[in-house]
């Protein structure tokens, strides 16, 4: 009897811990929806983008860059983009009063890219370190035949967005910064910065685009026949993951994983195999692993008083 007691634990937790790490990626943080290749559980979405967003314990989304953690205003897929506010960069509100503040930087090993439809402004900068001219109207529509001098007449400068006149007292130049360095090297000579990009409204030119605070981020999606046949409805509409060990690629099905589609017939066996964590481990899973371990210790002490009989079993003896 105990033995076959232990059999049905074992059983049930190790078929409790191959479902947790076989459940569905999150499909959403707040309102903003996570689709592929992003994911916020560990071994979903795409591996390039790893470790990439976090959702915080208020349910927001947040950017994971090498100068900080930033806040996600808006994600398309469409247009594939992400929009986030720098808490550090001059905001209307501020007036005068300019706080320390940081570059935004990207990891240059993702496959994020700073938008060229960024602006940014910046303020009080050093006329000893730093070529401040006004440029011809065609800069601001063709800065790369431009030169690199921050431009004291830019439009921008001119109508501040949201707040035209919330700075009487203090100069302002746009310039638009063509690698991190350059902007770590603008900030070092300037008292603080703010960032522009241009959104799309769909309106009739040249009313198309309208400022906007933040900073855009453009992405690529990578596409491959094996994630097109895994979300494919007819083989079972998995989602797109990875091994987190050897992130190698993993379709994520409700019942299981596969390394090919969710209707693949050797699903189970690939849910034993595959490692991929997809959300929260359940206090239900520790609870399993402890489990586990009292079982083996358990199993150690009967085998310990197992009467000897020079290998051969007997329903007296018999552990299994």
């Amino acid at each position: 009897m105990p033995s076959l007691l232990i059999q049905l634990i074992l059983s049930s937790l190790l078929t409790t811990l191959t479902t947790s790490q076989s459940s569905t990626c999150r499909t959403s943080c707040g309102d903003i929806p996570i689709k592929y290749p992003f994911g916020i559980d560990d071994g979903c979405g795409s591996p390039y983008y790893r470790h990439i967003f976090a959702c915080s314990p208020e349910n927001k989304l947040e950017l994971r860059t090498p100068s900080g953690r930033y806040p996600v205003r808006n994600l398309s897929y469409a247009d594939p983009h992400v929009v986030v506010t720098d808490p550090f960069m001059w905001h209307c509100e501020d007036g005068e009063k300019f706080r320390p503040t940081r570059p935004f930087s990207l990891d240059t090993g993702t496959h994020f890219k700073l938008s060229p439809q960024n602006e940014y402004m910046f303020f009080n900068c050093s006329e000893d370190d730093v070529i401040i001219q006004p440029k011809p109207l065609f800069c601001e529509h063709f800065p790369e035949h431009c030169d690199s001098s921050c431009d004291s007449a830019s439009y921008l400068c001119r109508h501040l967005p949201g707040c035209s006149f919330a700075l009487p007292r203090s100069t302002c130049c746009s310039y638009y910064p063509r690698a991190t360095e350059s902007l770590r090297l603008m900030l070092k000579y300037c008292a603080s910065y703010a960032s522009v990009y241009w959104r799309n409204v769909g309106a009739p030119m040249p009313y198309d685009q309208v400022p906007e605070y933040g900073i855009r981020v453009d992405f690529d999606i990578p596409v491959t026949t094996r994630c097109l046949q895994c979300q494919d409805p007819l083989k079972g509409g998995g989602t797109c993951g990875f091994d987190t060990q050897n992130q190698s690629f993993t379709c994520l099905c409700k019942d299981g994983n596969s390394t090919t589609h969710c209707k693949d017939y050797d699903i189970a066996t690939h849910s034993r195999r595959i490692h991929v964590i997809a959300g929260t481990v359940t206090a239900v899973s520790v609870a399993g692993a402890f489990g586990i371990g009292a079982a083996v210790w358990y199993l150690k002490k009967v085998r310990a008083k197992a009467p000897v009989t020079c290998g051969v079993q007997n329903n007296e003896n018999r552990l299994f």
